[in-house]
């Protein structure tokens, strides 16, 4: 008999879970957030306030109210929007602006992954599920983010080098995972920027500071799903196919690169650690290099000879063989320097005699 394929729920939850897990999935906010208004005694749990964290929950069965308001079974939305120019990537403004959320046709509540400035366009991912877009959006997975920038000028490629090595921005050292040159302009050139963590800002100020103004930034990709052909200001639902391949993104980039100049650094560790082939440690802790006709401490040693025309002095912590002239030179120092210690004591054992007046 065919095997009968497993009928998956749309819900969020299958068994029960933590409550602040359950509200932030439901778009109630951060599960940082959700916890606050536990704590402060704002949620009910069939009837009963939940003032305390670590309380599960099952959705289907139970019924939750936050500030008198319901939370329904949360079903999974993803939606990916073409942000025009002017619009917010903010849950809530004071002000009453248009939002990103405000263009995305649901009755659930959502909210973006990420953030684009308000002068920015491009590709944003708008959901309720909060494990996805911790996945795309903490630094620690690296989900890369692709743009495409015009500025103004033409940078050069030790511009473009020094964004991939790294610039002191105020907060930190930034840098990108990749840039180049897509066409020029009249007035300026397109480039392509590839970016693994995002800061407020962070090509605006980037370029800045390299001396290119960003007349125009739009994000073209998220990882391995591009933006296409979107129209502006349209959304879209995510496709299946596209759910697995952020997901595998997220999951083989969970490794962020190491900062820069950290390998060097730690195969000198390892070298001080476990010292280099043909080395030996000495009674003072440090490291001679053996007596090998190539090794760089006797060239070093010719060189000061050569130079200050002397003879190599012997290798520091090596003790020389000791010869028969040696060791008669050696005692013969030693007797005479106890004999000139038994001469001193004899002089000032002896009292001065006092001369008699005639």
């Amino acid at each position: 008999m065919a095997k009968q394929k497993k009928q998956h729920s749309n819900s969020r939850f299958t068994e029960p879970q933590r409550l602040q897990r359950v509200m932030a999935s439901a778009g109630f906010g951060s599960r940082r957030e959700c916890e606050k208004l536990i704590e402060a005694g704002r949620v009910e749990v069939d009837g009963k306030v939940a003032n305390r964290l670590g309380v599960k929950v099952d959705a289907a069965k139970q019924v939750v109210f936050v500030d008198g308001e319901r939370l329904q079974e949360t079903r999974l939305q993803y939606f990916m929007l073409n942000k025009p120019p002017g619009v917010l990537s903010t849950v809530s403004d004071p002000s009453g602006r248009l939002r990103v959320v405000d263009l995305i046709n649901t009755d659930m509540r959502v909210y973006n992954v990420g953030r684009l400035d308000k002068s920015s366009e491009g590709m944003i991912l708008v959901t309720n599920d909060g494990d996805l877009a911790n996945l795309l959006t903490h630094p620690r997975y690296g989900v890369s983010k692709t743009y495409q920038v015009l500025v103004r000028g033409v940078p050069s490629r030790d511009i473009l080098s020094q964004m991939k090595k790294g610039v002191y921005l105020a907060e930190a050292k930034v840098q990108v995972a990749n840039v180049r040159s897509l066409k020029k302009t009249q007035d300026g050139c397109w480039l392509e920027i590839v970016l693994d963590e995002g800061r407020n800002r962070e090509i605006r100020r980037l370029l800045a500071r390299l001396g290119h103004k960003v007349v125009r930034l739009c994000r073209v990709a998220i990882g391995p799903v591009p933006l296409g052909d979107l129209a502006v200001g349209a959304h879209r639902r995510l496709t299946a196919e596209e759910l697995v391949s952020l997901r595998k993104a997220a999951a083989g980039t969970n490794r962020r690169r190491k900062p820069l100049g950290t390998k060097k650094v730690a195969k000198k560790v390892s070298q001080s650690r476990k010292g280099a082939k043909g080395t030996k440690r000495t009674r003072s802790g440090s490291r001679d290099s053996a007596a090998k006709p190539g090794s760089v401490r006797k060239k070093s040693a010719k060189k000061r000879a050569e130079k200050f025309g002397s003879k190599p002095s012997a290798r520091r912590g090596v003790k020389k063989k000791a010869t028969k002239t040696s060791v008669k030179k050696k005692a013969a120092g030693r007797a005479a320097s106890r004999t000139k210690q038994a001469l001193g004591k004899r002089k000032k054992s002896r009292k001065p005699t006092r001369s008699r007046r005639s």
